[in-house]
């Protein structure tokens, strides 16, 4: 299935979603891949890849995990190679705050970005009635250990279902497609710990 997302119902790109298309752009250029070449390889339309390359658009979690399968990053990876220098430490203000605002997802990076670790911390929030579906990981055998700090998520990942409520932890190797909902009545927060293999 090819991801095309109208241009009217996205949300207004900001200075990160600038930094990220021009960083999406330059990873395409390096592998010598048309516009074509991406869409062939992603399943995303030439036009959205176009309009995220250009900064006319504010990505989707789909489709920024569909672009990361393809480049072999996570999303973590990916959004810390915009960040001007790697730190060791990050403070809370500091940390870099990535929003899906048309599925209700709202990402914080915790960890302090660096391209050479394998792993990573991700404060995640889904709204009640957000689901988000992966149709891949962005690297496949990806080992995430989902820790719900408060309301209740339901993953589905491996032909499994799971119903966590605050204080439950699920670890799981990523091999497929994921989905991320949250029931409600309240918001989901959880804590995404990511091991690359």
């Amino acid at each position: 299935m090819e991801i095309d997302e109208p241009a009217e119902r996205l949300p207004v790109p900001g200075p990160v979603d600038a930094r990220l298309g021009a960083r999406l752009a330059e990873l395409r250029s390096g592998r010598g891949w048309s516009l074509g070449e991406l869409a062939e390889r992603s399943g995303v339309s030439r036009s959205t890849l176009s309009r995220a390359e250009r900064a006319e658009t504010s990505p989707t979690a789909a489709l920024l995990n569909r672009l990361c399968h393809v480049y072999g990053r996570t999303m973590s990876q990916l959004l810390s190679e915009i960040e001007t220098e790697p730190a060791p430490l990050v403070r809370a203000g500091e940390q870099t705050v990535w929003e899906d605002r048309a599925s209700g997802f709202v990402r914080r990076s915790v960890s302090p970005p660096h391209t050479g670790l394998r792993g990573e911390l991700v404060e995640a929030r889904l709204a009640p009635g957000a689901d988000i579906a992966y149709d891949r990981p962005p690297v496949p055998g990806l080992e995430q250990h989902i820790w719900v700090l408060d309301g209740v998520l339901d993953v589905a990942a491996q032909d499994a279902e799971y119903h966590l409520r605050a204080g439950d932890c699920l670890r799981l190797r990523v091999w497929g497609p994921t989905r991320f909902r949250c029931p409600g009545p309240a918001r989901a927060r959880y804590v995404l710990a990511v091991v690359r293999p």
